[in-house]
């Protein structure tokens, strides 16, 4: 595929994924809004990764360091809902 092409794909899928953050943001999702808004940030940091990274031409230890991090994310967003859910939010 045509390099200009790709770009110009990633560029309309974050572009979509901008719209759906901001709708997210207007939509009554109550406590649901954090996670719809870190899965729509997780879905642009792998797009913005694999494609203006180039991660997608990169060897292993490249791919490996690049799924460390996404680890360690998922251990703090683990740590910051569960520190979240457990708290006595003042109604």
């Amino acid at each position: 595929m045509n390099a200009a092409r790709i770009i110009l794909l990633a560029w309309s899928a974050l572009l979509a994924l901008l719209v759906l953050t901001v709708a997210a943001s207007f939509a009554p999702l109550g406590r649901a809004l954090p996670f719809v808004s870190y899965g729509i940030a997780i879905a642009k940091t792998l797009i913005v990764a694999w494609i203006f990274m180039e991660l997608r031409a990169r060897e292993g230890l490249q791919r490996l360091a690049l799924a460390a991090g996404f680890v360690w994310l998922a251990i703090l967003l683990a740590l910051l809902f569960a520190d979240n859910l457990t708290r006595g939010w003042a109604a």
